[in-house]
């Protein structure tokens, strides 16, 4: 007979009771802010459940608020919370309006959301967290850096007057560096660890077994492996020849792109940086290409191989083009698609469906959860379960990727509930599946490639053992980066039972050891601002700027925020004042791709005071040759006469703007800012300088030039070259570019 646990804000006979979860939800209550560590499907939910009761009870008309890294995680949260709770329960995701998520917080108790969604609203001031008496941070190893965990978790401290924090997770990775950044970011000073060994969990608990499956690549494809193999080590030896790297022994990805930013910075520092390190940065684009290929035929399937290389051959870079003219690379390619035509394919590909079929031969009711880093790879793998008619379903984000299109959330949730309900066997997944989702009638996880992250395999291995004893097994190619990343996730594992088991058990763990004083890390509290700094400011900004932390940064320092559709600029502080914010890289990318000029014109068009404020330490750190930098500066404060600032990171760029405001606002009497939703209508003269420019090689000033030399555009287009080059700054390759745009027949 099951024992439920009776309280009055617990469904009856909804939570059975189990003595270490009560034991863990009463030392959450008495030691204040926790993270609990505990593998997946022991009950962290109903830990979180059981405390959230009691702050409920105590804190009468207080909000609980759980947070969970994705949409189905938060809706699956939702249900649990309904069903556990006897009291008003309401999901917050992306997909509800901003006025729709206010009267959801204002209606209800229990929120359950994601933190973008909670940041977003928090920031725009719908809500705030003064009456929440606990917030459940679930997988909470993800605060780190920037993620909205972080900001989050200062608001809560900063605002709410009963506060007490719960942190869920099941990995918090395998570094001591990485878990006392979680506990400092989200603030607990104490931190339980309870694993599946520990007497009073383990009758509770099913074990799984791990099962390594080994396969040897085909002579067909070592075949293609041994070409891309000498395509690299021809790269490795040109860059050894330049004095780039000092070894053509192997180098990891890692090692290459560290090489590319040493370059980078070399070419930033110089006036006149040698031609050598532009060759090199291409190279080792090059050498990056080729690493992907082979880790493609490696580790995954001949079709992911072969999409990786249509996908290649579109592209129009230097690099690319390199690797399309290499023999021995291009010969690869073209086995590739020779052995995919006569469906030969990866080993590992026809082992995984041989066990596949074994696992239902032993039941046919068996649940399998299949997962692989690479979307591709999900999609034939589900191409092969068809082809051998295994009932399967592909799970995988929301974002859409060439033909593929993503899965929305609702396809997702119904994507599970027929995995759950229906007769599918095999669920083919990518990481989506990782975190939390709840499938807990799954008997097998299969790992068609290692990964060499330790929380990814534990929080994988999770999936399976919830009803019964587990299996899980990993597919493992020999003599590859199969077998690297199977020691890399080995090593990571005993290094986080050693570091996180062992030595936090034995360290008592508290706020003045572990974190720091809540002053320095909340820098931004408005009790430690000037007069000046903590001065209200409105700024309004425009809606694609929410990607950034820029509006987080202004919310700190006590900026009023209104979201707008904005068609010029980025954020407007008065009706004369528009700013065009830009990071380094995407100034660099605005010059390639001419958006920079047509911004320009746009803010001189549309108001008195313009501004151009670029973000990063070293703006010549791109793949830009400086002068190309250099000239688009002078463009932009000659040409068209706006004042450019520049600020190192995104904290700056949120104090210059404030500066900025308090000085201009305060001399308008802070009068209503009208927006522009809509640009100035284009004179007859911009749309012939906007044609002109669109042009190869052609910017503000040449195209000035051109239609005052030649009257009309058709003129222009019609020009030949000798004519094009008696315009002044129109040179032998400027000329020939345009004569190629102008007169080649279109070819798709």
């Amino acid at each position: 007979m099951n024992n439920f646990i009776e309280h009055e804000y617990l469904n009856k006979d909804t939570i059975e009771g189990r003595l270490y979860q009560q034991n863990l939800a009463m030392s959450v209550l008495k030691k204040g802010n926790t993270m609990i560590i505990a593998p997946t499907a022991m009950g962290k939910t109903v830990i979180a459940a059981l405390v959230s009761a009691e702050r409920l009870k105590n804190y009468e008309n207080s909000k609980i608020l759980i947070l969970a890294p994705s949409k189905p995680l938060t809706l699956q949260h939702e249900k649990s919370f309904r069903n556990f709770l006897s009291t008003s329960v309401a999901s917050l995701t992306g997909n509800d309006k901003p006025s729709d998520r206010k009267k959801l917080w204002n209606e209800n108790q229990v929120i359950c959301a994601t933190p973008q969604t909670v940041e977003s609203d928090i920031i725009s001031r719908e809500y705030d967290f003064k009456d929440v008496s606990l917030v459940i941070f679930d997988e909470c190893h993800h605060a780190v850096g920037s993620y909205s965990y972080v900001y989050l978790a200062q608001k809560y401290v900063q605002q709410a007057k009963n506060q007490l924090i719960l942190g869920l997770t099941a990995s918090p990775g395998w570094e001591k560096s990485k878990i006392k950044e979680v506990s400092k970011n989200i603030y607990v000073n104490e931190i339980i660890i309870k694993s599946e060994d520990d007497p009073d969990v383990a009758p509770y608990f099913n074990q799984v077994q791990t099962k390594w499956i080994k396969v040897k690549l085909t002579p067909e494809l070592q075949e293609i492996k041994d070409l891309i193999s000498e395509t690299l080590k021809i790269r490795l030896k040109t860059l050894k020849k330049l004095g780039i790297i000092d070894s053509i022994a192997k180098p990891s990805k890692k090692e290459i792109l560290v090489e590319q930013s040493r370059l980078q910075q070399k070419i930033a520092s110089s006036s006149m940086p040698k031609k050598e390190y532009f060759t090199g940065i291409s190279i080792l684009t090059e050498v990056i290409n080729i690493m992907h290929s082979q880790e493609l035929l490696e580790t995954q399937s001949i079709k992911t191989l072969n999409n990786y290389f249509n996908k290649l051959e579109k592209k129009k870079t230097k690099a690319a083009k390199s690797l399309k003219n290499d023999y021995k690379f291009n010969k690869a390619v073209l086995l590739t698609r020779k052995y995919l035509d006569k469906g030969i394919d990866h080993p590992k590909m026809i082992r995984l469906i041989e066990l596949i079929q074994e696992l239902i031969k032993q039941d046919k009711e068996n649940k399998i959860i299949v997962f692989s880093q690479f979307r591709d790879t999900t999609k034939t793998i589900y191409e092969n379960c068809e082809k051998h008619k295994i009932k399967s379903l592909r799970f995988y984000g929301q974002a859409s990727r060439d033909n593929d299109k993503g899965l929305s959330q609702k396809k997702q949730i119904e994507t599970i509930d027929s995995f759950k309900h229906d007769d599918y066997n095999v669920l083919i997944s990518t990481s989506v599946a990782e975190e939390g989702i709840d499938i807990p009638a799954v008997d097998y996880v299969i790992l068609y490639e290692p990964v060499p992250s330790e929380i990814r395999m534990i929080q994988r291995k999770g999936r399976t053992g919830r009803k019964h004893e587990g299996e899980m097994f990993i597919l493992m190619t020999k003599g590859t980066l199969d077998e690297s990343y199977y020691w890399s996730s080995q090593r990571k594992e005993r290094a986080m039972r050693s570091n996180v088991y062992n030595s936090y058990r034995k360290e008592n763990i508290t706020l003045d050891n572990n974190i720091a004083d809540k002053e320095d890390v909340t820098s931004y509290n408005p009790n430690t601002l000037t007069t000046e700094e903590n001065a209200e400011v409105e700024i309004y900004v425009d809606y694609r700027e929410k990607n950034s932390n820029m509006m987080r940064e202004l919310d700190k320092i006590n900026c009023k925020i209104n979201v707008k559709t904005m068609t010029v600029g980025d954020y407007q502080i008065t009706d004369d004042i528009i700013i065009e914010r830009k990071t380094v890289e995407d100034f660099s990318k605005s010059i390639t791709d001419k958006r920079l000029y047509q911004q320009a014109k746009e803010l001189v068009n549309n108001c008195r005071k313009p501004l151009m404020i670029i973000e990063g330490e070293n703006i010549y750190h791109t793949f830009l040759h400086p002068n190309a930098i250099r000239g688009a500066l002078t463009a932009i404060a000659i040409d068209f006469r706006i004042p450019i600032i520049q600020t190192q990171n995104e904290t700056d760029t949120a104090f210059m703007i404030k500066r900025i405001a308090i000085r201009e606002q305060e001399k308008d009497n802070k009068k209503p800012v009208s927006v522009r939703t809509q640009t100035k209508p284009v004179t007859l003269p911009e749309q012939q300088l906007f044609i002109t420019e669109s042009l190869p090689g052609i910017g503000p000033v040449s195209a000035k030039k051109l239609l005052t030399h030649f009257k009309t555009v058709k003129n222009v287009v019609n020009a030949s070259k000798k004519e094009l080059k008696e315009v002044e700054g129109i040179g032998e390759k400027t000329a020939t570019n345009i004569i190629d745009v102008t007169n080649r027949e279109f070819k798709e």
